[in-house]
């Protein structure tokens, strides 16, 4: 083998060791944000789940204090939330059946957002509920942790 074929010889093998390393490194990002997504997604469920337990500790304890929840064209902080909607969030769910579609999350940095829609049907006291509700979350990881910042919600009857 001549200089010319060494040089080649490594040239090639160098570049399939690069092209190796960063297949190695992309397979690791797209891992670390496929766990961090349902991460997110774990929490939006903790969340649902909490109302329809009833449990308002866990509820509360997955929104950031600065939390901002926009719900029939009104804002609301966690306080506010606590001290009177929480309660007829928590009564609805329980009184509802919801069926949830896919939770899509993007992740940018340590903030994501979260959107889904719902089918939800029940009846809450003499009302009767069908109606499709679309869902929009903002979290933010905190100390390894994503939390609720903002949560949209808008509903429909179904047709």
């Amino acid at each position: 083998m001549n200089v010319q074929q060494t040089k080649q010889t490594i040239l090639g093998r160098l570049c399939v060791a690069g092209a190796a390393a960063l297949l190695l490194t992309l397979v690791s990002v797209v891992g670390v944000d496929a766990q961090q997504e349902s991460a997110v997604a774990a929490v939006v469920g903790a969340y649902h789940d909490a109302l329809a337990e009833g449990d308002s500790t866990t509820a509360l304890n997955l929104l950031a204090e600065d939390v901002i929840i926009l719900e029939s064209g009104g804002l609301e902080t966690k306080e506010h939330y606590r001290s009177g909607h929480l309660a007829g969030d928590m009564s609805y769910a329980q009184a509802v059946s919801r069926e949830r579609g896919e939770i899509n999350v993007t992740i940018s940095g340590n903030v994501a957002w979260a959107n889904s829609l719902s089918t939800v049907q029940g009846m809450r006291g003499d009302r009767e509920i069908n109606s499709v509700s679309a869902e929009l979350m903002v979290l933010e990881r905190v100390d390894g942790s994503w939390m609720i910042k903002a949560i949209h919600w808008s509903s429909r009857q179904r047709r």
